[in-house]
């Protein structure tokens, strides 16, 4: 799906810039530099034109510039390129804003201007506090402190006191965020060390964590960015422990959050983006038909807007998690079919966004797409894109390396290629006993498999049926969901026992729940 990514911090950063962006670094240079930056115009001209980056060709077009030269011009073109992006980007990002009121004030300081930058820090505060940007707070405290400790600037009475208030009041509020946003990350790093709670053991261990780990007053905090830690550590809490009626609960404080404050949805878009991609996952989780058509109608209004198109992150982020959604409708409605349109788009847009993705959300797709062509039919198709996870080097998510190989499985049993089907089969079970935590579904799954294979077609209806019984009653129970979450088995067992295509199957069951 994605050729190997380039390691050459350089040329991943050329092919991250659009025309204007490419434009705008032309007339920098030309504007702010003399005849000895003409050089670095050629290797950014010759890099852009690179389709995969090669250091030997490089040198070659470059003709008169050795290997030693060439380190220089590149960390030097880096670096304009930075500069220029700066320049560039600055009205758009609040950050890079209050960082230049503050670097205008610093240099009215250090000329003798203090009141001139106490009007500047002055505007910037008012500015930071306005959007929340509480870490930004410190640094300006403490250049106001400093020029009112060196200088008698007379700027206003009880000016010691004030500010002193104020710094403590700042720590106190960045101590709260700091507290909570530890422990939205210690419990996804939980959730990636041990995955899902398996049993009341697991469970025990994670509320004993979450015991030690919530802060006393968490729930006395009124501020945005410690209600949104707050709310995301419980989704985390909620997500390991497979309560996906609490997962929804806090994925919706989340969104809400932003709701109540609009503002905050440019601040912080990336959390918001995340907010919405974990609400779509709770109604997903729970088949919540209208909540999910409804939170996906959002998304996609949020991904059309100015802030999230002109932001490469953003756009990427959003293009990812808005497809993902939209396989995963196509998942709870049956209409694996239907689904396969949206592949030929991710695919040219994955190969062009491919310097920038992560490993995980390619694992991700993939195991999305294999799905489509296991629920659709088309076996070979589906063995295909497995493939690519299962050959894949990685220590990320052994889950769904584990769901690869057992969906692997199973299309070679679709496509009766019998002669596999038990070396196979011996290999997937080694593999996910090595983690340890096999539940009862996948248990009975392996146990049934193993013994079906030197069954005729006739003799299997019954041992279907048999299977079906022993793992229908699992479907609600809490510590079973993951097995249903990777690969809706109760569904292919059905389609076995009812001589119907699975597709058909879901899209049935899809129908009666619209009609409860």
């Amino acid at each position: 799906m994605m050729p190997n990514r380039t390691t050459d911090i350089l040329f991943q950063l050329i092919k991250s810039l659009e025309k204007a962006e490419k434009r705008h670094f032309k007339l920098y240079i030309k504007r702010s530099s003399g005849n000895a930056d003409l050089k670095i115009i050629r290797l950014f001209d010759v890099l852009d034109k690179m389709k995969d980056y090669d250091e030997a060709g490089l040198i070659k077009k470059m003709g008169d510039v050795t290997r030693p030269q060439l380190a220089n011009l590149k960390a030097h073109l880096y670096k304009q390129l930075l500069a220029s992006l700066r320049l560039l980007k600055s009205s758009d990002s609040l950050d890079l804003q209050l960082n230049e009121q503050f670097d205008y004030a610093h240099i009215l300081y250090k000329k003798g201007l203090f009141l001139q930058s106490l009007r500047i820090l002055d505007r910037a505060k008012e500015i930071a506090k306005a959007n929340q940007k509480f870490n930004f707070l410190p640094q300006i405290i403490s250049l106001e402190k400093r020029i009112e400790g060196l200088h008698i600037t007379r700027s206003m009475q009880n000016r010691a006191e004030q500010l002193s208030v104020e710094a403590n009041e700042v720590s106190r509020h960045i101590d709260n965020v700091a507290r909570l946003s530890n422990l939205a990350l210690k419990l996804y790093s939980w959730y990636i060390q041990h995955g899902h709670a398996r049993n009341e053991e697991d469970e025990k261990d994670i509320k004993a964590f979450m015991r030690e780990q919530l802060p006393k007053d968490a729930w006395q905090q009124t501020g945005f960015y410690e209600r949104l830690y707050l709310y995301q550590g419980f989704c985390w809490y909620a997500f390991i422990r497979q309560d996906f009626l609490q997962y929804y609960r806090y994925t919706q404080k989340w969104v809400d959050l932003f709701e109540e404050q609009p503002l905050m949805i440019r601040v912080e878009t990336g959390h918001y983006i995340k907010g919405l991609h974990n609400l779509l996952n709770a109604h997903f989780d729970l088949r919540n038909y209208k909540g999910f058509e409804k939170t996906l109608r959002r998304f996609e209004k949020v991904s059309h807007t100015d802030r999230v198109k002109e932001h490469d992150n953003f756009r990427i982020q959003a293009f990812i998690y808005i497809n993902i959604a939209r396989i995963n409708q196509h998942f709870m409605m049956g209409t694996f079919k239907e689904g396969l349109k949206l592949v030929p788009e991710i695919e040219a847009k994955m190969e062009e966004y491919h310097l920038f993705v992560d490993q995980h959300r390619i694992l991700v797709l993939n195991y999305k797409i294999a799905m489509l062509y296991f629920g659709s039919g088309d076996y070979n198709t589906c063995i295909d894109y497995l493939q690519k996870i299962i050959h894949e080097k990685t220590d990320l998510r052994y889950d769904l390396q584990c769901y690869a190989r057992v969906v692997h499985l199973l299309a070679h049993y679709e496509l009766g290629n019998d002669m596999l089907m038990e070396s196979l089969s011996k290999s997937v079970y080694r593999f996910m006993a090595k983690m340890a935590n096999l539940t009862v579904v996948e248990e009975a799954m392996f146990k049934f498999l193993r013994h079906s294979f030197p069954l005729s077609p006739r003799q299997l209806k019954p041992e279907f049926e048999k299977f079906l019984q022993s793992i229908k009653h699992l479907e609600k129970s809490r510590f079973e969901t993951r097995a249903f979450a990777y690969l809706d088995i109760i569904s292919w067992v059905e389609s076995k026992v009812y001589n119907k295509p699975m597709s058909v199957i879901i899209h049935e069951k899809y129908l009666q729940s619209k009609h409860k």
